[in-house]
């Protein structure tokens, strides 16, 4: 990506959301090691997350045909919602910190 507007670091982030969206990052290991020189291996797994569950919003409202909100009802929003990184963490955290070793099984029907 030829650009003076993006810092090396957001370049292989959106390298990196771009083969996450076009599934094919798992064949790109050139890519996934430029990626891996910018951030750590947790931020690469935050990454994909977050490409991912970007893609599976955007192909949930298109395959439901839900419109786009107009950008007037957009710009009602008076406040930004943000993820704060420690906050999601800690919640992330906790959660693996309850994860149970086995699951039951499903009861027959």
């Amino acid at each position: 990506m030829e650009s003076d507007l993006l810092t090396a670091r957001e370049k292989a982030a959106v390298l990196w959301a771009e083969h996450v969206t076009r599934n094919t990052a798992r064949e790109r290991d050139d890519i996934f090691e430029a990626v891996r020189l910018e951030f750590s291996e947790e931020e690469v797994v935050e990454l994909t997350m977050i490409s991912g569950l970007f893609n599976f919003f955007n192909r949930f409202m298109d395959s439901l045909h839900i419109p786009i909100e107009p950008q007037d009802e957009v710009n009602k929003i008076k406040k930004s919602v943000r993820l704060e990184p420690e906050k999601l963490h800690a919640y992330l955290h906790a959660m693996l910190g309850e994860w149970p070793e086995d699951f039951p099984e499903p009861a027959p029907d």
